[in-house]
């Protein structure tokens, strides 16, 4: 009877020594993928958050850029990682919640992940280049779409997208036709818009802030219900004369599915921390971000992203947009 008790004994201790919840988490570098490129909101926000998650866990945390598919790569190869906390993604809503319903995807968005730590969520600024256009206001824009309709374009960070689906419900809401250009980040998109190469986009602030502080690029309204801080002369859409445009990119840390307990606590504990940082918040508020003000426990957080997956599965449907769609 006692060998029966020793070799179970055994099997414990081996499963304790080799299970990465018993380990000490962590004990090597942290991968943090983000699915577009460098320079977008998504992208900064990651590198914030990471300078300073690093030195609360004390092992470097690696940024990742895998664009494409409006960040479904980065979600699809978070999603099917070992779930140890070692492989994590910097998710938004286009890569969490709306983009599933317009692209195919192998994953469950539901399912499939962890939800860990909200971060924060930023407006959509209505850009136009002044050097190509000379609209003041909304109400310009909205006269020379319907002018020539199909004669604008408007650029994003791809399907399925914040910049997608505003400027999609902005056209519904005005009656104008205007033809999407989608790209596989902000970066490229507004390399592009400043360039000439397309008219308009709806981004999100922390993308196009830099530009519009130097000029380059003229706001014309944040989809925000109040005004953001960081551009208090600019009007909200619903100011300007469009009501109902109901957008917000949201960001967010997710984890493989099933993450041992021990290690989505040590993780959270690590981002609340992190988000608590007066430096951390400074800069990330710089970027248009308004930090937490959102569900702010785990369990808080998976409630919130049902929620969301509902809306956008909604939004999408009347938009025509969803995969699922009769009307695609």
């Amino acid at each position: 009877m006692w060998r029966e008790a020793l070799a179970a004994l055994g099997s414990t201790l081996l499963l304790a020594q080799t299970s990465p919840a018993a380990a000490e988490y962590p004990d090597k570098p942290i991968h943090l993928y983000v699915g577009f490129v460098p320079g977008g909101g998504t992208d900064v926000s990651a590198r914030i958050v990471a300078q300073r998650l690093s030195g609360i866990l004390k092992q470097q945390i690696v940024i990742e850029n895998k664009p494409g598919a409006s960040g479904l790569i980065a979600a699809d190869m978070v999603a099917k990682a070992p779930p140890d906390g070692y492989t994590l993604l910097l998710a938004n809503m286009q890569s969490t919640v709306a983009a599933p319903y317009v692209l195919p995807t192998s994953f469950d968005p539901i399912k499939d992940f962890t939800p860990v730590r909200y971060i924060g969520s930023v407006p959509n600024v209505l850009v136009i280049n002044p050097a190509r256009h000379d609209f003041k206001t909304v109400q310009d824009l909205v006269k020379a779409a319907r002018a020539k309709p199909g004669a604008l374009t408007y650029a994003s960070s791809g399907l399925g997208s914040p910049q997608h689906l505003t400027a999609a419900r902005f056209s519904q809401i005005e009656k104008v036709e205007m033809v999407h250009v989608p790209y596989k980040g902000s970066g490229q998109a507004v390399a592009d818009l400043l360039g000439g190469q397309v008219d308009l986009n709806f981004d999100t602030l922390p993308g196009v802030i830099g530009q519009i502080q130097a000029g380059k690029l003229r706001p014309l309204a944040v989809t925000s219900a109040q005004r953001t801080p960081r551009l208090p002369d600019v009007p909200t859409l619903s100011e300007a004369g469009v009501k109902g445009v109901d957008v917000v990119q949201w960001y967010a840390v997710l984890a493989p599915g099933k993450l041992p307990k021990p290690v989505l606590e040590r993780l959270d504990q690590a981002l609340a921390e992190t988000l608590k940082d007066p430096a951390v918040q400074a800069k990330l508020a710089d970027q248009g971000m308004d930090v937490g003000g959102g569900p702010d426990t785990p369990a808080a957080f998976a409630a919130y992203v049902e929620q969301e997956w509902d809306k956008y599965g909604r939004l999408t449907g009347s938009l025509g947009l969803s995969k699922n769609s009769s009307k695609q």
